[in-house]
């Protein structure tokens, strides 16, 4: 398998090694028939990958909601690697495969590696960033997760790889608040099935087509774009003591948005809010509550 661009990753244990990222897990795509499956369950067009690149994108419902949202890496021509921040690969995996039928592929888990953190970007020499991958899959692959405010990377180690490092709470919460700091939703479990792609405005990471051919939820989707019926989207969100599922007001106490992403304080997060609404923000209690803009650059593909 030619894999672009090698990265330094080494046999002998590294000078450094990568923390590994709480709560992400990998499924795996693999036969004839990938290709065509993901590209009639999933949001985005996968057939518009090309061997290396990678892009934003989901599992919807048939009304449209958003099930699961995650990274798609096309591996090879047959082989496709779907990065799970939030929803467990786990619990994903047979809910896909009752749609598998005669298809020719196996979905599987992929424990044989694990997802780890890295912010330096002197330790990437060589490595080709935007929306490929980068790296031998034996030794380690690489992806820019980062934006131009901000470098970051995605390694994909094999479990025994001597590059690996225990979890660390400061890796997790940093990794967790650049995503939502860049409009990347992290959507907990009473958060699924709730929100449309544009409702959560992954249109900014270019998440999903409206090109393609049909999907679950894509009628929903395309009337909504082609209609012009979006009227919420994300917001970024700034408060002490938030909560996901709060709702968020207007100064007049008209609700306006629900609150469904946070970082592990609990102090900064994502919201969904009416687009023409009052950006003066108060929680139930009256607070108010900041609304920064949200930073651009994690749009894939490039």
């Amino acid at each position: 398998m030619l894999i672009p661009d090698p990265m330094p990753f080494k046999e002998n244990p590294p000078p450094r090694s990568f923390p590994v990222l709480t709560g992400f897990s990998l499924l795996g795509f693999d036969g004839p028939d990938a290709a065509t499956f993901l590209q009639s369950q999933t949001m985005n067009d996968v057939l518009a990958l090309a061997v290396g690149q990678w892009q934003w994108n989901g599992w919807l419902n048939a009304k449209g909601r958003v099930i699961a949202l995650f990274a798609l890496l096309r591996i090879d021509a047959d082989s496709f690697l779907a990065i799970l921040p939030d929803y467990p690969a786990s619990e994903l995996q047979p809910l896909l495969q009752r749609y598998v039928f005669r298809s020719k592929l196996k979905i599987t888990l992929r424990e044989d590696r694990v997802c780890a953190a890295n912010f330096d970007e002197r330790l990437m020499a060589g490595f080709s960033a935007g929306d490929r991958m980068s790296g031998q899959p034996d030794i380690g692959l690489a992806m820019d997760w980062g934006s131009e405010s901000e470098s970051r990377y995605l390694l994909l180690l094999p479990k025994d790889s001597p590059a690996l490092q225990q979890p660390q709470a400061q890796t997790d919460v940093r990794w967790l608040a650049f995503d939502l700091a860049h409009g990347l939703p992290r959507l907990p479990a009473s958060q699924r099935e709730t929100w449309t792609p544009q409702m959560l405005s992954l249109d900014r990471l270019r998440a999903f087509s409206l090109k393609k051919g049909c999907y679950p939820g894509q009628e929903i989707v395309a009337r909504t774009h082609y209609l012009g019926q979006a009227k919420r989207g994300l917001q970024r969100v700034q408060a002490p003591a938030l909560s996901v599922g709060e709702s968020l007001y207007d100064p007049a106490g008209n609700a306006i948005g629900t609150v469904v992403s946070l970082d592990h304080e609990g102090t900064e997060g994502l919201a969904v809010c009416t687009l023409a609404a009052d950006p003066d923000l108060r929680n139930q209690l009256g607070v108010a509550v900041s609304a920064p803009d949200l930073l651009p650059g994690l749009q894939r593909p490039l």
